[in-house]
């Protein structure tokens, strides 16, 4: 696996006890849910060449469709 950069990244205090707590819930730490919450949102907004953004549910279906 290729190393990963390290960079210094300042949270406000409340946003940081929110990831904290999301983070516990999805079994990860603070560091790795921040990595794949970031990495989501770079899918989604199309940003990462190797990857497509899930279709939404409405493009999925035509109309009429159950």
């Amino acid at each position: 696996m290729a190393p990963k950069k390290n960079f210094p990244l300042r949270l406000d205090p409340k946003l940081y006890e929110v990831l904290e707590r999301w983070a516990q819930d999805e079994f990860r730490s603070v560091n790795g849910h921040i990595e794949f919450l970031l990495r989501e949102a770079a899918i989604r907004a199309g940003r990462v060449p190797s990857a497509r953004p899930a279709a939404r549910k409405e493009e999925q279906e035509p109309d009429g469709a159950p």
